[in-house]
């Protein structure tokens, strides 16, 4: 589904990304661990096109990708949910998941189903649809920027820190939902994570980031045991 290959990236003369590969198969759950700073999230973006690689590729179901436009990207069907939700606040909650669509040519009915289907997934949305995204709770404001990226219908998808600023419980949801999204809609799933526990205990396999470098890699039940792992991000 996704394969890069040994990415470098650098902002300006500074190399973030050292030779990183890493790979996300159909129907998986993948989980990316590792300090903050260690090149999570840019290599998320480098997967958008939001920044363009020096060396390596980014395939996705067999093209490369590394070279287009990342609105091209959305539309092959990548969704990236960034961290801090970055949600329109000045706009309703509607007007933020039809946004999520921009790249789809729906007719009206198609926008309403798909709609409808985000308000069953969160009924807190079709609560608040009329209500601005910027006066919604943080827990709220993740809801929406899930759902705005499935409005799209991903073949991919992406979260970054999903449980970041958001209360235990609400969480727990979140990562259900994430779930979810995998099994039912057989989305496969890229997953950035500060909570490493539960990252691993979602995800088939995981990949720990250090330094910009993979520094290991493995079934997420096999990596829960590592010492290493264990003492670094678990606590343990």
């Amino acid at each position: 589904m996704l394969k890069i290959n040994n990415i470098d990236a650098y902002y300006g003369k500074v190399q973030v990304l050292h030779d990183v590969s890493l790979e996300v198969g159909e129907n998986e759950i993948i989980s990316l661990i590792g300090a903050n700073g260690a090149g999570k999230s840019t290599l998320m973006k480098t997967v958008m096109g939001l920044i363009k690689p020096r060396h390596g590729s980014v395939m996705f179901q067999g093209e490369d990708i590394t070279k287009i436009k990342n609105t091209k990207i959305v539309s092959r069907g990548i969704v990236y949910v960034p961290e801090g939700r970055e949600v329109f606040p000045e706009m309703s909650v509607r007007d933020n998941l039809e946004m999520g669509a921009y790249c789809r040519n729906y007719s009206a009915k198609e926008m309403n189903d798909h709609l409808e289907e985000m308000y069953s997934i969160f009924p807190k949305l079709g609560q608040r649809q009329k209500q601005l995204a910027g006066s919604l709770s943080g827990g709220e404001q993740q809801m929406l920027a899930i759902c705005r990226g499935l409005m799209s219908d991903p073949k991919l998808i992406m979260f970054d820190e999903p449980s970041l600023g958001l209360a235990p419980v609400i969480v727990e949801d979140m990562f259900k939902v994430i779930v979810k999204i995998n099994q039912e809609k057989k989305i496969p799933v890229l997953l950035v994570e500060q909570n490493a526990y539960m990252a691993l205990s979602i995800s088939n396999r995981c990949y720990v980031m250090a330094n910009g470098m993979i520094k290991l890699s493995g079934a997420s039940e096999e990596l829960l045991q590592v010492s290493d792992v264990k003492k670094t991000y678990l606590g343990g």
